[in-house]
């Protein structure tokens, strides 16, 4: 099979892809298609839009943290029976990993995953010159199937004729639409992105609006056929992750106060034995009964700081399970829920977990922000030997000095192959981990492995 598919690029971030890719997307299912998503890149707030609006779960394609097999058959086996794919690109067009465009770009994964891209530029005060710049983009990288445009901010359909026709004289690209400004569609935003779809209020509302307006003015059909301008792609792993009796329980936190999970983290984690669990460090007074493992994602524990410090109970027994010995591996968001305490922006301090004797502070400005090697020096929760992987930082907040932490990760950030920074991260503390970094298990898959290993040495009382 084929799978129509396409890719939303931009000329730059900011231009709206997130806004057009959840409007098509919406546009997409309102006429009965069966809409897989895809975001490129680490973000974990742009899936949740697309999974919102289509019903799918929304995957991650980071040709800089995984490879490029690994890209392939993450799609393929999400997208072989859907009617369309629709995989929103990350910053510009042509933005990678440092200079190299070929490596987490938009443009790497549309070429690695053969799929035309349609092109979002700004028209905001534009006209001849917009030919230009798409000429630019085309020329860039002939390998790199740009074959359709869509007009953003233009001041009404006159603008946007007097654009279409100079782009499509002098590149042969085709314009497939356009949207006027309109702030009352526009997708509010917090310091690290989007504010996530469960605290956006009237959501659905705002998103028929959107689908509205894109299916006023942009051509739905023309894209879908330009989705089907694509070759076959095949499955290329044998699969050693054949679904096996779920024979460990590991509970997930998910609610406002943690959501950032790479989907296919936590579907590998199933394919190797775990049975998830999933509970609310809000709203849940105790764990779910028979866990063997916790896993913590990446989220906003400091703007719902005063519930979770309310919530004591459970707090308590997390505590307590993790001096019993038992797996529990925290990032970013997860980490500052275990540490004692969260200072928030205004001075005000809440008590947490209290597993790492440590504050999070949040700060007015980016700390980390970015993708990193992880050196894992010593074994631990999530592996079983030293080794190194690939993953992403983004965080305010900053835990202050301890004397007594056991780090076990030295964090190294690299440009052209020289280490520029390296920094301590991931404490350990009984059989719990904590640490900043995001990790995509597909980058190294060992890793989910030692973690289910861990977790069914605790069920026989191994640890």
């Amino acid at each position: 099979m084929k799978m129509p598919r396409f890719v939303i690029g931009g000329t730059q971030s900011g231009v709206g892809k997130t806004t057009v890719s959840v409007g098509i997307m919406k546009a997409l299912s309102k006429r009965g298609l069966n809409v897989q998503p895809y975001k490129i890149g680490p973000d974990y707030i742009d899936p949740a839009f697309h999974s919102f609006v289509t019903g799918n779960k929304s995957r991650n394609l980071d040709s800089w943290m995984l490879e490029e097999r690994a890209i392939n058959d993450i799609f393929v086996k999400n997208s072989f029976d859907k009617d369309i794919s629709v995989i929103e690109g990350v910053m510009g067009l042509y933005d990678g990993f440092g200079i190299e465009k070929d490596n987490g770009s938009t443009a790497h994964v549309s070429k690695i995953l053969k799929s035309p891209v349609v092109l979002i530029i700004d028209g905001n005060g534009v006209s001849s010159s917009a030919a230009a710049q798409v000429l630019g983009y085309k020329l860039y990288d002939e390998k790199v199937k740009i074959k359709g445009v869509i007009v953003n901010n233009v001041s009404g359909q006159k603008h946007y004729e007097l654009i279409k026709e100079v782009i499509e004289k002098f590149t042969g690209i085709k314009c497939v639409g356009y949207l006027k400004k309109n702030i009352d569609i526009k997708l509010e935003s917090r310091h690290l992105g989007l504010i996530p779809t469960v605290e956006v209020e009237n959501l659905n509302k705002k998103l028929d609006k959107l689908s509205s307006m894109i299916e006023e003015t942009i051509d739905i059909d023309e894209i879908i056929e330009i989705s089907k301008e694509v070759s076959t792609l095949y499955y290329t792993y044998n699969n050693d992750n054949k679904t096996r009796l779920k024979d460990v329980n590991i509970g997930v936190a998910l609610d406002k106060a943690f959501n950032f999970y790479y989907q296919d983290n936590l579907e590998l984690l199933e394919e190797l034995g775990a049975k998830l669990v999933y509970f609310s460090p809000l709203k849940d007074r105790k764990l779910p009964d028979n866990l063997h493992g916790l896993y913590l994602g990446g989220g906003f524990p400091e703007v719902f700081a005063k519930e979770l410090e309310e919530n004591r109970e459970l707090r308590n027994e997390i505590k307590k399970v993790s001096e019993l010995g038992m797996p529990i591996y925290a990032e970013c968001g997860g980490l500052m829920y275990l540490c004692k305490s969260i200072t928030t922006i205004d001075g005000k301090t809440y008590e947490m977990v209290g597993i790492f004797n440590r504050n999070a502070r949040m700060t007015n400005k980016l700390q980390r922000f970015g993708y990193v090697h992880v050196n894992i020096l010593k074994s631990c929760t999530i592996s079983k030997m030293p080794t190194q992987v690939k993953a992403h930082e983004f965080h305010r907040s900053i835990l202050d000095e301890s004397i007594n932490d056991n780090y076990i990760y030295r964090v190294d950030k690299i440009r052209e192959s020289k280490i520029i920074n390296s920094w301590k991260c991931g404490i350990v503390e009984n059989s719990t981990l904590g640490a900043y970094a995001h990790i995509h298990f597909y980058s190294n898959k060992r890793l989910a492995e030692d973690f289910i290993e861990n977790c069914r040495l605790f069920k026989k009382g191994s640890v």
